[in-house]
């Protein structure tokens, strides 16, 4: 398997992101104005309903991570824009005995390091030219709700080299993304990226896809779908929930243990969906 190409050589045309946008700049600033899953969530659903997402969240996430190692407490795990800590708590919850974090932002590293005392956190943009103090030395990294953040196609490939120049051979690199079946679609702050265009570059980076599921099927906008019925289904359960945090209490509890089966049940889904992939193992200098 060949390693990865050098950074910012990428086969898809390379496209900048908005004039003027600074995304530490828009992350700081929503950060600072936002704490808790205010800040990081869908924040116009309100908190209620937020607080359905993550349970959601939780449970996926917690299954995913003990089907694909039993015991994590000698695995060395980085965890790539832990915003409020809510993966970081999931990781220690599954026995992660070496972990650590990272943010793009200083005030969410700020607050993680207030929050988690004695973990070790990292202002880190993952987009960026890293030092080579990482290269090969994590088990598993993970990047949830980072990736389609990432607007600028040439950072979003370095993101990947990155990622994989920092794990050792035969790691897990897990994150989630919006991976569409049809074109890319791209908005100020975030790229919908098609999933022909993610799995190949993951594979030419060096990578080899183990698995992918969904993390949300009816509670997420259903960014991968042509369906108008579905797409009017959920701008009127949008439209409900904003209306009260009551409705959105009410509606994220009615679809919860539904949306518990589905995403247990569905190979794929409509919207977000989590990659697993894998680091080859080194090759034996032996033949």
């Amino acid at each position: 398997m060949s390693s990865a190409r050098p950074v910012g050589e990428s086969q898809f045309p390379a496209i900048s992101p908005p004039a003027g946008f600074d995304p530490a700049a828009y992350w700081e600033e929503r950060l600072r104005k936002n704490s808790g899953i205010a800040g990081v969530g869908y924040t116009t659903l309100g908190r209620c309903y937020n607080q359905w997402l993550y349970k959601i969240r939780r449970r996926v996430f917690l299954r995913l991570g003990n089907s694909l190692k039993s015991d994590w407490r000698t695995a060395r795990v980085l965890d790539i824009g832990s915003g409020t800590g809510f993966y970081i708590q999931l990781w220690k919850e599954m026995g992660a005995g070496l972990l650590e974090g990272s943010d793009l932002t200083e005030i969410a590293v700020s607050r993680l390091r207030q929050k988690f005392v004695g973990e070790t956190f990292h202002q880190l943009d993952i987009g960026g030219s890293l030092s080579l103090r990482g290269t090969g030395c994590f088990d598993v990294i993970s990047a949830i709700d980072v990736f389609f953040h990432i607007v600028d196609d040439v950072r979003y490939t370095r993101a990947c080299e990155n990622v994989y120049n920092m794990l050792r051979p035969g790691g897990y690199f897990i994150f989630s993304d919006l991976l569409l079946h049809g074109t890319t679609q791209r908005s100020l702050h975030m790229v919908s990226r098609s999933l022909t265009e993610v799995e190949e570059l993951l594979r030419t980076t060096g990578f080899e896809i183990v698995r992918r599921v969904p993390m949300f099927v009816l509670m997420n906008p259903p960014f991968d779908s042509c369906s108008q019925a579905r797409m009017f289904l959920w701008r009127a359960l949008a439209y409900t929930v904003r209306q009260s945090e009551v409705l959105g209490y009410a509606f994220g509890a009615a679809l919860y243990p539904l949306e518990l089966i589905l995403t247990r049940v569905m190979r794929e889904s409509p919207t977000t969906e989590i990659l697993v992939c894998k680091k080859p193992p080194a090759r034996s200098s032996l033949a």
